[in-house]
């Protein structure tokens, strides 16, 4: 088994306020005037003393039924899919680092595992088999449940887990959204003893995105509708993406694009519910491969429309394409790290607070990598 890695003051006194607010919470029933943890980790904690476990039981790790097993993988064959690319270039970009990658349904049942997994290490064995049930549930506090349960992408470092036998592990998760705006899974990117590295919260949150918008491309759909507010560039993963039937009927959005437009879960609206404009106005332009312009919503707001037929090319746009392999050997760990703060930084506008709350790190720490390059 992989032992511990050596840990800096830092990170000690990290790990010691985790053990502290745990001393806290389990053996006196409150954290009030004690080290804190982050607000979920805390309701997760307390979910799992209401069910009756405790910490220092033994978990198994157990899969769920063949016949369970099989409907969860049939069932789950366009989230396999459309995860299966991005997946793969995580294992690359986290090649050098122990993490793993892990894809969960709604449930929390592992249906794909990928990355350097270390099958002689037994914590990484149990956690990375495809039918293990990592629900909050089976195996307690953990980025799969916590982020199910919060449906925001969260990060958890050793004994942040709620069970003994699960400290071990660190890692960043990120929810699934299909193109009905309801959580179809999750996106873990988990490592046994390593160092912690706040940033692959960042990671797991950016490649949600790219799995999310190749959900909704693959859904049936006549026009395309790529949105951005005013001022940004229209062409990466954090565009909003809207498809439309040939009857104007939005049949998918993803999450940029419901909280753009202020949509609900599905049924999604008519076109002309949302948009000023009439639905042919939409279709002329994609039609006649119009670049994007400013439109109205109905809410007083205007947003960048660039409208295409499904299955066009749009010479202006490129978005970016995380499936396509890299020119060159795998990036160091440490020029990867450096590469995420500073995209956090610059989606920031230049404010290092923001994005070091985006990170889940320090403000501190965010100068401090961005000084050595």
């Amino acid at each position: 088994m992989t032992p511990p890695a050596p840990v800096s003051l830092a990170e000690a006194q990290r790990l010691h306020q985790i053990d502290s607010a745990r001393r806290s919470l389990f053996g006196e029933g409150s954290l009030m005037g004690g080290p804190r943890v982050a607000p979920w980790i805390e309701q997760s904690w307390r979910r799992c003393l209401a069910q009756g476990l405790r910490p220092q039981q033994r978990i198994t790790f157990d899969a769920v039924s063949a016949p369970a097993m099989r409907h969860a993988l049939e069932a789950n064959q366009p989230l396999l899919r459309a995860a299966a690319p991005v997946i793969r270039s995580l294992a690359r970009a986290m090649a050098d680092t122990g993490y793993f990658a892990i894809l969960t349904d709604a449930q929390g049942v592992v249906i794909d595992a990928n990355g350097p997994i270390d099958h002689h290490n037994r914590l990484a064995h149990l956690i990375a088999r495809v039918g293990v049930d990592l629900s909050e549930r089976a195996v307690g506090t953990t980025a799969i449940g916590t982020t199910l349960t919060e449906q925001q992408p969260v990060w958890l470092h050793r004994g942040e887990h709620f069970f003994d036998d699960t400290s071990a592990y660190s890692c960043a998760g990120a929810p699934l959204f299909g193109p009905d705006g309801r959580c179809v899974g999750m996106l873990d990117l988990t490592g046994v003893h390593v160092p912690e590295r706040p940033a692959l919260k960042h990671l797991v949150t950016q490649s949600a995105l790219s799995i999310q918008n190749a959900l909704l491309l693959a859904q049936p759909h006549r026009l395309l509708l790529r949105l951005n507010w005013p001022g940004h560039t229209l062409g990466a993963d954090g565009d909003g993406l809207i498809g439309v039937g040939a009857d104007g009927h939005i049949t998918g959005a993803n999450r940029a694009a419901a909280h753009m437009l202020g949509l609900t879960d599905a049924p999604w609206p008519h076109c002309s519910d949302v948009f000023a404009v009439s639905t042919d106005h939409l279709f002329d332009a994609a039609r006649a491969q119009r670049p994007a312009a400013e439109l109205p919503l109905w809410s007083g707001l205007r947003v960048q429309v660039l409208a295409r037929v499904h299955g066009s090319s749009p010479r202006e746009v490129r978005p970016a394409d995380v499936t396509s392999p890299p020119a060159r050997a795998t990036v160091p760990l440490k020029d990867l790290e450096t590469a995420l703060i500073r995209q956090a930084v610059d989606e920031a506008r230049g404010n290092v607070m923001q994005a070091a709350r985006t990170l889940g790190i320090s403000r501190a720490t965010v100068y401090r990598k961005l000084k050595k390059r």
